[in-house]
């Protein structure tokens, strides 16, 4: 199948490369073009721009930083809206915003294209490992057809319905529940470690109780070894996620309490340890906090 992917940054490049190394042919595309060499060496396409990258192709993958660069990807007379032909897919696996999607999707019907919103759950180790989940919702027929180019990319494929903006509501309350619980272990290892016991300690017995699941185990893993840089997960993609979260909930008139203590701990992390620091590294401040 002839594939375009748009976006080679940590999670791009791993997922364009599974692609790549299915026997697909894949023409990529990326901002800075230095990143595409070791795609093309193992077989890709570089093409000169976004409208390129979708020319005569089947499907075009787009994995980019946030809405504003998708908008822009897709915009202008070298975008992917001009590119993609009538009848052609485009799925986005970036995490956006519920009214981005909904846009995105007005925007291919207008264009006569079709469009899949499928973010994924997954570090940059999972996705090189093609351990990612995908949330995927649009059309059901487009998603049957996407499905084998999705599999040599995940682990599993979950569908959650036929608005586009579905699988994006889903994306955020996922993000937001794992910037939770890295809140909660981070309260919890400051607590336990100006107590006297060690982080180490500590994550053994959680996680050996009753918080084994990969999201304690992982994190809890990176807290203990104080493992921040490089990011997996920029903190500033972190803050923009819990902005999107925030917009969603006052839209849909939920009150989240715990949202703005995320918010707040995030833009403190990103203040004082810079912009590329993992949204992990929210512990560290919870540490400096309490003291420690």
């Amino acid at each position: 199948m002839q594939i375009g992917f748009i976006g080679l940054g940590n999670m791009g490049a791993a997922m364009a490369a599974n692609l790549v190394r299915a026997h697909h042919d894949v023409a990529v595309w990326n901002r800075s073009a230095d990143k595409a060499r070791p795609l093309v060496e193992a077989g890709a396409v570089l093409a000169a721009n976004a409208g390129a990258v979708a020319a005569g192709r089947d499907i075009v993958f787009s994995m980019l930083a946030d809405d504003s660069a998708l908008q822009d990807v897709l915009s202008g007379d070298d975008g992917l809206l001009a590119g993609l032909r009538a009848g052609a897919l485009h799925v986005s696996m970036s995490t956006i915003s519920v009214s981005t999607a909904e846009q995105l999707a007005a925007d291919h019907r207008t264009h006569g294209q079709r469009f899949l919103c499928a973010p994924v759950f997954g570090r940059p180790e999972a996705a090189a490992a093609a351990k990612l989940f995908v949330v995927a919702s649009g059309d059901a027929k487009d998603l049957q057809v996407a499905s084998p180019l999705l599999g040599a990319m995940s682990q599993r494929v979950f569908y959650v319905g036929e608005a586009p903006s579905a699988a994006s509501l889903v994306k955020l309350c996922g993000n937001f529940m794992i910037l939770s619980a890295i809140e909660a272990l981070g309260e919890a290892m400051a607590l336990a470690e100006k107590g006297g016991i060690a982080k180490k300690q500590l994550l053994e017995v959680l996680t050996g109780t009753l918080f084994d699941s990969p999201i304690y185990r992982n994190y809890g893993a990176m807290l203990v070894e104080g493992r921040f840089r490089p990011a997996g997960f920029a903190a500033p993609l972190g803050l923009k996620d819990m902005r999107l979260v925030g917009q969603s909930a006052e839209s849909l008139r939920v009150p989240m309490p715990l949202l703005s203590v995320l918010r707040d701990h995030m833009l403190q992390t990103i203040a004082q340890e810079g912009e590329d620091i993992d949204w992990s590294a929210i512990a560290r401040s919870i540490a400096k906090n309490a003291g420690l």
